[in-house]
């Protein structure tokens, strides 16, 4: 097992194959978050998803016959207490 140098540059990622990561740190140094891959792919299935169903729901609205309004044949009557 390799033991920590601090004088050596730390070259291997932990996560190699993934081929990309981001992360982000707040102005003080820490880290705030990690972005993977993992993430872009969810956030791009939830874009397409968002998208179908916006579609479908405008195609559904459109084609939907429009309720009709009859107008009334006597006036309101007027509640008086």
């Amino acid at each position: 097992m390799d033991k920590f140098d601090p004088s050596k540059p730390h070259t291997r990622l932990d996560n190699s194959s993934s081929g990309w990561l981001v992360q982000v740190y707040s102005g003080d140094h820490r880290l705030l978050c990690v972005l993977d891959p993992s993430h872009a792919w969810a956030f791009l299935l939830g874009c397409g998803f968002g998208l179908l169903l916006a579609i479908i729901w405008l195609n559904l609205a459109r084609y939907s016959s429009a309720p009709t309004c009859k107008p009334a044949t006597t006036p309101p009557q007027m509640l008086v207490d």
